[in-house]
């Protein structure tokens, strides 16, 4: 991907017809922006589930570079679970968008041609059944967040959601992704179809075996046919994958970046950082893009990465995302300049997180979190505190607490990770340190607010309460009165103080 400081500004290429980014417009654009891969000259060979911002300017970045290096039929068709004016906007677009990078130095846009064809699931999952079924389709991909995979997030058990069961136990078409996913399994096995694997791309512990795990239990929960169990086990793999690249929610300024650059609406526009990984188990039975090709690392085991980067990175955004939005700080980058936070967040990767797990060879989880710092101290990577920070009890598990748990299991006291819990015990309380409302964006704000509810709103009460939650907080960790402890002591500094006298007494 091209960065032309500068690109964004200054005069703009003559206007398309229409005005809008299609297949039309791509002789008006500046050459170093038009796509390394037209829509329509390769045919599709991977479905991808969850049509979102991180999908485009991640994975259809990376196998848009490894067609155009290394050719294949890797198209993808792009299915969005829910959003239908997505999939309207990208085909009144020809499945054409633009990705903007974005920092200090400068901006650069590219128009991505990888989608081969775009589909909304809810309003034909039979569709997206048969092109499961399909033998030109070779691998899936997932980016769907932690709530779609119905997984509890503390012991991977599929959830019982109706949901879930009526699509795994009658003939209506599938409305959840793990109906979704075995219905066209199971329709594969009945077709022959051929190998495949199947991919997460979202930030979970051991994403490949939490994926295998979810349809395991999918098809025993459907009483699936042992002939097609026996299939779904010989002929899919689940590689696991660790997937790194900050991409904030598009806005109007986003679209209006790559407008300038561009000189055409592009309504699909995405923006992220320069920096961007992608590491991926290399076990696919049908064959995959030479994602290598364009920089991803292929490697036997991404469980290391995968550790490296939801204990230090996730878990420092999540740590900056909750204290920032407590202290009244609208973006990450806003969060950073709160007086005695980077010192904070240092000994937490120092303390805690680098003494937790053992990292891929060569590398310095502390080195690694100063790299993840700087990226977030990106004042042109506007991602609010409160985007970061919705959905946390289904993020604190892998984020968080499975650092607290690894340090009590060595008999350290990791204070730097409970203050992480004890800021998301007080966000989801609803007043930030001013009094101003917060919003409690989150799966379970029912239980939480139930739990709440029933405590006397001191410090420990509201510890007790939400380590009752055993969705999200393992007996283990809940029972351990060292944790508790150290909750309750950060929760009580974070009450009575605020945000940035708590940080600047912090030692």
């Amino acid at each position: 991907m091209t960065s032309q400081p500068g690109a964004a500004t200054g005069s703009l290429p003559d206007p398309a017809p229409g005005g809008r980014l299609r297949l039309a417009a791509l002789p008006h654009l500046p050459a170093e922006s038009r796509p390394l891969v037209r829509p329509g000259e390769v045919s599709a060979g991977i479905v991808h589930l969850g049509l979102g911002a991180f999908h485009r300017a991640h994975q259809a970045v990376y196998t848009e570079a490894a067609i155009a290096l290394a050719g294949g039929d890797w198209g993808i068709v792009a299915v969005a679970p829910r959003s239908l004016d997505t999939v309207r906007q990208l085909s009144e677009q020809d499945n054409l968008f633009s990705v903007t990078t974005m920092s200090a130095e400068g901006t650069g846009t590219n128009v991505i041609g990888a989608f081969a064809g775009v589909r909304h699931a809810a309003g034909d999952p039979a569709a997206i059944v048969a092109l499961l079924a399909d033998p030109a389709i070779r691998v899936v991909t997932l980016t769907v967040t932690e709530k779609a995979y119905q997984l509890d997030p503390a012991t991977g058990v599929l959830r019982p959601d109706p949901a879930v069961a009526a699509d795994l136990t009658s003939d209506r078409p599938p409305v959840t992704v793990p109906g979704l996913l075995v219905r066209g399994l199971l329709a594969r096995a009945r077709a022959h179809a051929g190998p495949i694997a199947l991919v997460s791309c979202d930030n979970l512990p051991s994403n490949g075996r939490r994926l295998a795990g979810l349809v395991t239990q999918a098809l025993e929960y459907a009483d699936a046919p042992a002939k097609a169990v026996d299939w779904v086990y010989a002929n899919v793999t689940f590689p696991g994958t660790m997937v790194d690249r900050i991409v904030p929610a598009s806005t109007a300024d986003t679209r209006a970046v790559a407008e300038r650059a561009l000189g055409v609406a592009d309504l699909m526009a995405v923006a992220g950082e320069p920096y961007r990984q992608w590491v991926i188990e290399d076990r696919f039975p049908g064959g995959r893009p030479a994602w290598e090709r364009a920089g991803a690392v292929l490697t036997d085991d991404a469980g290391d990465w995968e550790r490296l980067k939801l204990r230090t990175l996730n878990g420092l955004h999540s740590a900056t995302a909750y204290l920032g939005a407590l202290a009244g700080r609208e973006t990450i980058a806003d969060a950073l300049r709160i007086p005695h936070l980077s010192r904070v967040l240092r000994r937490l990767v120092a303390q805690d997180v680098a003494n937790s797990f053992t990292p891929p060879d060569g590398v310095s989880v502390v080195a690694y979190g100063e790299t993840v710092l700087e990226r977030f101290a990106n004042p042109v990577i506007c991602h609010r505190t409160v985007q970061v920070a919705m959905d946390g009890s289904q993020k604190l598990p892998q984020r968080v607490l499975h650092t607290i748990l690894d340090r009590r299991a060595l008999g350290a006291r990791p204070r730097w990770a409970a203050l992480v819990v004890a800021a998301w015990m007080r966000f989801v309380q609803g007043r930030a340190d001013d009094g101003s409302a917060l919003p409690l964006d989150d799966p379970l704000a029912p239980a939480i607010g139930a739990a709440l509810a029933e405590c006397d709103g001191t410090p420990a009460g509201v510890v007790t309460a939400l380590l009752g939650l055993t969705e999200v907080f393992p007996p283990g960790l809940a029972d351990d009165d060292v944790v508790r402890e150290l909750i309750v002591d950060w929760l009580t500094a974070l009450d009575r103080h605020g945000v940035e006298a708590t940080l600047a007494g912090a030692d």
